[in-house]
């Protein structure tokens, strides 16, 4: 069979590759479906996965190994996508079970971290073998509502693979971090942002002038009862996956020598709607 090959380094993929897909939660399944047309086989790790995570595999037609190590040691193209704060663990671990392997996988780390933290997983697997990826949109099963940022070395046979599929692509110049830097700065705005509403309305409250609030905002043009709704209704189940989020984009805006406070304390506000503590 032909493969895809990378001009002045040979071929990194077969042309029709096995692909693992750590871990199909709502995105997962959703990338593992797309990728499906392409690949000989999308395999997930099913050991130690929820009934929701399998039914999702299911529904997406995706085949079930017993483990992570197996998915590692059978895949060419491996991708992560976790919560963030896990990311870093499960390079480890694919990183553990591909060892002395002659043809390691190329490594997608298509989670929500700061260009330090794709940094380390490419000290881990090598950086030759690691493409930053960051989606900016909700899971795509339609195609015009989502992006996969793609950067490093062998970020363009990657984007291939998605022809054709509900995500569309787009490569970054800047190498690897480059995707995760774009999404923590989008990150920004998308969540760190809306937090500040939760933020004033909190303060409002304990200090008796909720209502009083709530009439200026209006008064100038806003509607604090529907920012605060719009972001229960987004960050629902999700808020401790995005306070891991926050965290990583913090480290990004950090790393840049700007104020990280934004980030900082939108992690804390989602942290503290999570466990329920802090009530929209």
């Amino acid at each position: 069979m032909s493969d895809v090959a990378v001009p002045g380094d040979g071929t990194v993929l077969p042309a029709r590759p096995v692909i693992g897909i750590l871990h199909p939660g709502a995105m997962g399944a959703a990338l593992g479906s797309a990728l499906k047309p392409v690949a000989s086989g999308v395999v997930w790790a099913a050991a130690g996965r929820s009934q929701a995570t399998s039914k999702r595999a299911e529904l997406a037609d995706l085949i079930g190994v017993p483990d992570l190590a197996e998915l590692a040691r059978r895949s060419h193209l491996v991708v992560s996508i976790c919560p963030p704060h896990a990311a870093l663990d499960v390079a480890r671990q694919v990183a553990a079970a591909v060892e002395g392997r002659p043809d390691p996988p190329l490594y997608v780390d298509a989670n929500a971290v700061s260009p330090a933290t794709v940094e380390k997983i490419g000290e881990l697997l090598g950086r030759e073998r690691v493409v930053d990826g960051a989606v900016i949109g909700p899971p795509a099963w339609e195609a015009g509502r989502s992006v996969l940022w793609l950067s490093g070395e062998h970020a363009q046979p990657v984007a291939d693979l998605f022809a054709g599929s509900p995500f569309a692509t787009a490569v970054l110049d800047g190498g690897l971090g480059a995707a995760s830097a774009l999404k923590a700065c989008f990150a920004l705005r998308t969540k760190a942002l809306p937090t500040i509403w939760a933020t004033m309305a909190a303060a409002a409250h304990r200090y008796g002038v909720l209502d009083d609030l709530r009439g200026e905002v209006a008064r100038t043009g806003g509607d604090l009862d529907a920012e605060l709704s719009a972001l229960r209704g987004r960050a629902g189940d999700r808020a401790w996956r995005w306070a891991g989020e926050m965290d990583e984009a913090g480290d990004a805006v950090a790393a840049a020598g700007l104020p990280d406070g934004f980030s900082r304390a939108a992690a804390e506000v989602y942290r503290r709607l999570a466990d329920g503590s802090l009530e929209l």
